[in-house]
């Protein structure tokens, strides 16, 4: 339920979410109408323009960026959510999805525009991921990196009282965990601004709340790596607890706060 930073998760968590693509793609949220024009214009995406998705999963920003016209390949590790992905580009002929470990995958010769990684990043090498995603862009393009955060909002008393199921099924939940307040998130962005090869680092949030049906929340559930991760028994009580909570206090019905942070960097010349 913690914030989803710039870091490393564990590597053997990063292949859970190939187990059902078709979840992931039924259950994750799409991205904010306003982040996407903001990430289209600082990348300048559009017709003649190259641009790199890294771990586009599903294609949830790849469906939305490729809208624009520009040209755009996407490098998934999931030959499952890839093959999602397709599906759903299948509209785009300049949209491509090769599966691929984003840290071994063989760079084009030619640069590209524009290099993007949706809630993903901290999935990645973090001894690969800034340098290689500098050496596939052009001097002057843009690198752009949103982390997704579950923040304090929405039915605020269910994610306090759904601690207790967390604290009885999952022996790694830190007693009394809550929600952080958009407002109190403090992003370490000092991967980009340490960086030799960017400059202009930025950074901008934003939020949208989404409002589940008890099905609804359990089947986004079962797209986390920590929950599909647990032992079948612990996975199934704290299910079970939760979808009872949400029917017996909250009539069936609760709404999830989400804070999108997009961070910008601009590739060092020449």
């Amino acid at each position: 339920m913690d914030a989803l930073e710039f870091r490393v998760k564990d590597p053997t968590l990063r292949d859970i979410f190939d187990q059902d693509a078709e979840r992931y793609e039924r259950a994750r949220p799409r991205y904010p109408a306003a982040l996407v024009e903001e990430l289209v214009r600082v990348t300048g995406a559009g017709p003649g323009s190259r641009v790199l998705e890294i771990a586009p999963g599903t294609g949830k920003l790849t469906v939305d960026l490729a809208g624009s016209g520009c040209s755009i390949t996407g490098v998934e590790i999931g030959p499952g959510m890839a093959a999602v992905a397709r599906r759903q580009l299948a509209a785009f002929p300049e949209a491509d999805v090769v599966v691929a470990a984003f840290e071994e995958w063989e760079l084009p010769p030619r640069p590209f525009d524009a290099v993007v990684c949706a809630t993903a990043f901290h999935w990645l090498d973090p001894s690969v991921r800034v340098p290689k995603a500098a050496r596939a862009l052009r001097p002057g393009g843009l690198l752009g990196v949103v982390a997704t955060h579950h923040v304090a909002g929405g039915t605020e008393d269910f994610f306090a009282e759904v601690q207790e199921c967390y604290e009885r099924w999952d022996p790694a939940t830190p007693p009394g965990l809550r929600p952080t307040r958009e407002s109190d998130l403090a992003t370490d962005r000092s991967e980009f601004t340490g960086s030799p090869y960017f400059t202009d680092v930025a950074a901008h949030g934003h939020a949208q709340e989404i409002t589940y049906t008890t099905d609804q929340y359990i089947d986004l559930l079962l797209t986390y790596s920590n929950h599909r991760a647990l032992p079948e028994t612990a996975r199934n009580g704290l299910l079970t607890g939760i979808r009872e909570l949400i029917g017996a206090r909250y009539g069936g019905v609760v709404t999830k706060r989400y804070w999108h942070e997009l961070v910008t960097a601009v590739r060092v010349g020449p």
